[in-house]
């Protein structure tokens, strides 16, 4: 379920965001942290669905457990702007993913490395953590997480289904089963904090070095493929 997945097409610019996984998100694989750059899909027709992102700004964390990891790792995770901003932490301190869906940008940090990357997510941005329209809805029941009130509603993609319990600000308290990526696992929170966030949290540090993503596979030496 938190496997990052960063392109579903073999289309530029997937094979740049691909190598930049490689290099870049090394030293994340192994915490469960998970995002996503996705091809957008038409959208089903609209019926009775959940808040699909936070409306308040608001800090979660989140026990995150993909299926067969005999212990779930904790995962701090920030939104903003009526989740249009998202923050999410490793679980050792390793880095920190930042998506923007307003710019459609995902600001890949490594802290060890003091060193950030950008990758444009021209195709939408996906993760467990958010829900979107290409998802169809059936509300089951309410239930309580993190001494949060939430609705209990069965998610159905083209890649499984899933039991989420969402409040109704929009903040996904649990989710178990197939995410929109097709991996499966369980995510739940243990502390919900509402309180406004600042902005900078979404920046990386000012004294940090930018690099770019390493270019495709097979791009001549001396230039990069346009």
């Amino acid at each position: 379920m938190t496997e990052p997945v960063f392109m579903h097409d073999d289309t530029s610019p997937a094979p740049r965001a691909r190598a930049a996984r490689r290099v870049l998100l090394s030293a994340l694989l192994a915490s469960g942290m998970g995002c996503g750059v996705a091809m957008a899909q038409d959208a089903p027709p609209v019926g009775e669905h959940p808040p699909l992102t936070p409306t308040r700004d608001v800090q979660v964390d989140y026990d995150v457990q993909p299926d067969g990891v005999p212990e779930p790792k904790r995962v701090r995770t920030w939104f903003a702007d009526n989740g249009g901003l998202m923050r999410i932490d490793s679980p050792q301190g390793m880095g920190e993913t930042i998506l923007n869906r307003m710019t459609r940008q995902v600001t890949i940090i490594i802290n060890t490395q003091k060193i950030y990357s950008q990758l444009d997510a021209r195709y939408g941005i996906s993760n467990p953590f958010l829900l979107d329209l290409s998802m169809s809805f059936s509300r089951k029941g309410t239930s309580s997480v993190a001494g949060v009130a939430c609705t209990e509603w069965d998610v159905r993609t083209d890649q499984g289904t899933a039991v989420a319990c969402v409040t109704d600000d929009g903040v996904i308290l649990r989710e178990v089963g197939v995410d929109g990526d097709g991996l499966k696992g369980r995510i739940e929170a243990v502390h919900v904090t509402y309180a406004p966030i600042a902005s900078d949290m979404f920046q990386p540090p000012a004294n940090y070095r930018r690099i770019d993503p390493p270019p495709p596979p097979g791009t001549p030496k001396g230039g990069e493929k346009k």
